[in-house]
């Protein structure tokens, strides 16, 4: 059988939403009358927002494409989508390189007051980031590999709630100033350790991936100074891929199934935030294989997976290519 080129190679490009439901805790403010914003003042907020932002951090099947609906209204309250991969150049110069880019929607709700009415003041906020990582993999084995990654991440958060002519308007606050139209970047510095098995065999592949992740956010440059946050992402994931030929051929290649599963347990800020600590992914899909092909896509998939967690479970669909 012919082993892909680049050893560990695995750029992804993942669409379609999971559709998840019944998340509780997302966005709930308490009273506190003496703000114009009750409750959780929008700096824990920025922190809640950033810490969400450290899901998308690296690459993850689990969270690569996630959607989640409140269990009130029924309405998405949180959505992300995630491209990413990574690869490494070859056997003989080992170095490992990595990248996502994700956007993600967060749209918490408020609650605003003058002093003798109160009235919830919806908001979206949307994230924009993208992570590289830089390894080395040292082998433990032919098929076995040592991989620690330095990784960083440049994101940038932004408000586009319109409060309406109401009295809202007239309460100055620097924490609605956010909300209207405010704007936070933020970056991250961190790093990963990994280990990668690749047992290829004639009939069959095994790919199975384990990887801790500590990276800290923080932002800066925001357009309201009362809204800084910080976040710790920290992570643990689990994933593995089987792929055996089905008997049918393609592309002067055989046509392959893959069955994959991915777990990701989610430490420090990261644990809660959207109502799960962890996540489990079990997928199915059809792989063709066009290596036969001057091209420089070797594999195309098609996934299914079944995702679910604590009070969270949905399906995606997903594609992927290889290089």
């Amino acid at each position: 059988m012919r082993k892909p080129i680049l050893s560990s190679s695995r750029l992804q490009l993942l669409s379609m939403c999971v559709v998840l439901a019944a998340a509780p805790g997302i966005a709930q403010a308490q009273a506190a009358p003496d703000r114009a914003v009750v409750g959780t003042n929008v700096k824990n907020y920025a922190n809640a927002v950033l810490a969400i932002m450290s899901y998308t951090a690296v690459p993850d099947v689990t969270t690569s494409s996630l959607s989640i609906n409140s269990g009130v209204s029924g309405n998405p309250g949180f959505g992300q989508s995630q491209l990413g991969g990574g690869f490494t150049l070859s056997r003989s110069f080992p170095l490992y390189l990595e990248g996502t880019i994700a956007y993600s929607r967060y749209d918490p709700t408020f609650i605003a007051t003058d002093g003798n009415q109160e009235r919830p003041v919806p908001a979206k906020w949307n994230t924009a980031s993208t992570t590289i990582g830089i390894g080395w993999d040292f082998p433990i084995t032919s098929e076995l590999r040592f991989r620690p990654i330095l990784n960083g991440m440049i994101g940038r958060v932004a408000s586009d709630l319109r409060v309406a002519q109401t009295v809202f308007n007239r309460v100055a606050n620097t924490n609605l100033q956010f909300l209207e139209d405010g704007a936070l970047n933020a970056y991250g510095l961190g790093g990963s350790l990994m280990l990668d098995l690749e047992h290829y065999r004639e009939h069959y592949e095994i790919d199975v991936e384990l990887r801790a992740t500590d990276i800290y956010l923080r932002s800066f440059g925001s357009s309201s100074e009362a809204v800084q946050g910080s976040a710790a992402a920290q992570q643990f994931s689990l994933w593995a891929r089987w792929r055996a030929p089905t008997g049918f051929a393609a592309l002067d290649r055989p046509v392959r199934y893959v069955l994959e599963t991915a777990y990701s347990h989610y430490f420090g800020d990261s644990a809660g935030v959207l109502g799960f600590n962890d996540l489990t992914s079990l997928g199915v899909g059809l792989e063709l294989d066009s290596s036969r092909y001057p091209v420089i896509v070797t594999r195309t998939r098609a996934m299914v997976r079944y995702v679910f967690g604590h009070n969270v479970h949905g399906v995606s669909f997903g594609f992927a290519v290889s290089f």
